[in-house]
Order: structure tokens, then C-alpha cells, then sequence
């Protein structure tokens, strides 16, 4: 069976593939979604935590010998406990001051962070294998569908879904919502806004450091990975709308599925797809899919 000229199991095999692709979007751009709306920060260093979470995982395999499922906690731990101290040590006093200095702050960061994972591992990569419970495929009948590929979009999905309930839909998140937007009256009711916001960072941190986890046996673990992929990152949170959670999970999804559609049927426009679309968005709404009008 063919799809406008295309055998039914390539067709389906890239959508697959895009659907992968859109749930590391997603994830990503939750996070960075996530620091955006309730703290204004333009987090460059996203793309290197998410780096930082596959190293974790990999260095603790190789020099602790904990398991994966050990990594899928521990990683986003160790990350977003970092993330944490960076808010602390450098973020806090730039609240005040123009969002550029956050994106030029964290834009180091990232420098620095790849400089120290380059000089110590080179950027060949570290190879990460894929659990044992999860190796293997599931034959669909019309595709073959990698066991650990579809466990990355079913957490993916997950995770994103349950963040944006907990942000939108429950009383912590009402809490995050009015730190961000009135912190002297939110204070005046006895709540810590100062550790709202550090523990806010750092959950953004532990997010993108669990796709990193998720990635690792997916693709190389090297120094670069997180700059390959954060550009794109930040064009599917524009196109959504800055802060927009649901927007950033609806359209990571939805992009990487046209990403991967574009692979069918014009496979050199794969790579710029996403931009195109992001101009032709910002051109019709400028403030993004999801995001609020000024």
C-alpha cells in the first residue's frame, strides 16, 4: 500500500520519527515556557542542561554503574539542583533589568558549560544503551515500532501534560502565577516568593534535563547536542507563544510531525520547515499560536 506514492511503512516509519522528534520539542519547550512565563527569563542555557542530563545519566552509568531507571531520577536531580545554585548565584539580580541580560548570561553559561564537557570529553560522543526492558520492537502489522521510542513520547506526553495541569490547574501553580506577576502581596499572605522562584528554575532545569536522559540512548551523548537542538527549541516556543505551556507542548508535538512529513516529500526543507513556519505565524499573530496579545 502506497501514500501518494510512498510505501505505507516509510511513510508511517518517518511520522514516527517526527513524533519522537516533537516530544523532545515538547519537552524542551515546556521548560523553557515554564521560566519564561513566571520569571521572564530567555534561557539560552536550556540546550546546555539538556546536555548536562544525558552526561549525567552516562557518567553515572559508567562511573557508578547505576542503571538507567537509576539516571531517569538521579539526572534530573543533580540538574536541577544546579539549576537552583545558578538562580541563586546569578539569575536573582536580574530580574529588574531588561530580559537581554538574562539571554546573554545564560548564553554564556552555555559556552562555558560545552568549553568544560569538550576539553574533558572531546565531541566524538558517549554511547548510551538502551535499557533491556525497553530494547526490541512491537510489530503493528502495517510498522515496526521501537519499544524505546515510543516509551520516549508516552513520558514525554506525560510529563507535559501533568506540568501544565499542575501550573494552570492547581493551587501551587496559582501560587507560581501571582509570585511572578505581585511577589510583595503574594509575601504578605507567608509565602517564600524568593524559593518559589529558585525551586521554579529548577524544575525548568530537571525538565530539560530528563530529555536528556530520554535522549541519551538515542542519540550520541556529546558536549554539542544541546546546540543542535536549542535553536529549534526556541523557534517552537515563539511559534506557541513566549509562556504559553500548552502552546509550547501543542506545537513541539505538531512541528515535529510536519518535520517529519517534509522528510517524505521534500526532504531538503526538513531542516528549515520549522522557521518557515515560525515566520509565516509571526506574521499572521505575532504574539504566537497560544501567546496573549499586547
Amino acid at each position: 500500500m502506497e501514500i501518494f506514492g510512498i510505501p505505507l511503512q516509510a511513510f508511517l516509519g518517518q511520522l514516527l520519527l517526527g513524533l519522537v522528534n516533537g516530544a523532545f520539542y515538547a519537552m524542551l519547550s515546556l521548560g523553557l515556557a515554564v521560566i519564561f512565563g513566571l520569571l521572564g527569563i530567555v534561557n539560552f542555557a536550556h540546550g546546555a542542561l539538556y546536555m548536562l542530563g544525558a552526561f549525567a545519566a552516562w557518567i553515572l552509568m559508567d562511573q557508578l554503574g547505576i542503571n538507567y531507571w537509576g539516571a531517569l531520577f538521579l539526572a534530573p536531580l543533580i540538574v536541577g539542583m544546579l539549576g537552583m545554585v545558578i538562580e541563586r548565584v546569578f539569575l536573582k539580580h536580574l530580574y529588574k533589568l531588561d530580559e537581554i541580560y538574562g539571554l546573554l548570561l545564560t548564553f554564556g553559561l552555555t559556552l562555558i558549560a560545552e568549553g568544560i564537557f569538550r576539553e574533558l570529553y572531546g565531541v566524538s560522543g558517549q554511547s548510551y544503551p538502551v535499557p533491556e526492558l525497553l530494547q526490541g520492537a512491537t510489530n503493528l502489522g502495517f510498522m515496526i515500532l521501537p519499544n524505546y521510542r515510543a516509551w520516549v513520547v508516552l513520558v514525554s506526553l506525560s510529563v507535559c501534560l501533568g506540568t501544565w495541569y499542575l501550573i494552570e490547574r492547581t493551587r501551587l501553580g496559582a501560587y507560581l502565577r501571582a509570585g511572578t506577576e505581585n511577589a510583595p502581596l503574594v509575601q504578605a499572605f507567608g509565602i517564600n516568593v524568593p524559593m518559589m522562584v529558585m525551586l521554579t528554575y529548577g524544575a525548568g532545569a530537571a525538565l530539560a534535563a530528563l530529555a536528556g536522559v530520554l535522549a541519551a540512548p538515542i542519540i550520541q551523548v556529546n558536549p554539542l547536542m544541546g546546540s543542535n537542538l536549542i535553536i529549534v527549541v526556541f523557534a517552537v516556543v515563539v511559534i506557541g507563544g513566549m509562556g504559553s505551556i500548552l502552546g509550547s507542548v501543542i506545537t513541539g508535538i505538531g512541528l515535529g510531525l510536519v518535520e517529519g512529513l517534509t522528510r517524505v516529500f521534500y526532504p531538503e526543507a526538513s531542516s528549515i520547515v520549522v522557521f518557515v513556519v515560525m515566520v509565516l505565524v509571526l506574521m499572521v499573530r505575532p504574539a504566537g499560536l497560544f501567546g496573549k496579545e499586547l
